[in-house]
């Protein structure tokens, strides 16, 4: 089976279960293996990948007025991936007048003042809780929900600038209600997206009664955006 890296390059067109509605295209610079290690990745599915590696003729131009998921296809603020890597795509990123995703589960890193004040003027920056639980053996080498969300907190304290915040529960997994209510509400997230795992990972799953809560309490403080895959669980 063909690595990743070799199935489709340059500016996507979003499509199947991505932020649709208001994702456009998708952008993967970065190639190759997540540091993370999630047992639910998507990418898996492609085979064996290659170590993370930047690929030159990725940086193409992204044209204008477009809502561009940058590293859809692996975390580009996971610990291994180069510094100069992320500078370089933080700069191209600012050529072009279009609305960003950066999406980690490594916000920590994100804070560094080497990137946090440069990340183009319309960026969202957003985090993943599948739940306020710490699967280990699900979430491997992914930093746990709980130092996910104290990293979150420090955004807006480690710079002057005011980024669109938004949160993914995606994967969903089964949660404690008051628990994860509270995790959620210290990110203060402008949006926050739900998801439903797709690929069949038999993962630990909440009932629909227990999403329709978590639906209700989030919209009593954000606005709530369900993904398509959602549909299965709330069937």
């Amino acid at each position: 089976m063909a690595s990743i890296s070799e199935v489709k390059m340059g500016l996507n067109i979003s499509k199947g279960n991505m932020y649709s509605g208001w994702i456009t295209h998708t952008w993967n610079p970065i190639k190759g293996k997540s540091l993370h290690n999630c047992e639910y990745c998507y990418m898996k599915k492609w085979g064996e990948l290659k170590d993370a590696h930047l690929v030159g003729k990725e940086f193409i131009d992204l044209g204008n007025d477009k809502s561009i998921f940058v590293g859809s296809s692996t975390d580009i603020f996971a610990a291994n991936i180069d510094q100069t890597w992320i500078i370089k795509i933080q700069d191209h990123c600012r050529k072009f007048d279009n609305q960003y995703l950066f999406q980690t589960k490594n916000i920590d890193r994100i804070i560094n003042p080497a990137y946090l004040d440069f990340f183009p003027e319309k960026t969202i920056i957003c985090t993943t809780l599948e739940t306020n639980r710490n699967y280990i053996h699900i979430m491997n080498n992914s930093p746990s929900p709980e130092s996910r969300v104290t990293a979150y907190e420090k955004i807006d304290k480690y710079t002057h600038r005011k980024y669109k915040k938004y949160l993914t529960i995606e994967p969903i997994m089964d949660f404690d209600l008051s628990e994860f209510i509270e995790l959620i509400k210290r990110c203060e997230p402008e949006q926050v997206n739900i998801g439903a795992d797709s690929g069949g990972h038999k993962l630990p799953e909440p009932n629909k009664d227990k999403i329709l809560m978590l639906i209700d309490e989030l919209n009593k403080f954000t606005n709530v955006e369900n993904k398509r895959n959602i549909g299965r669980l709330l069937k």
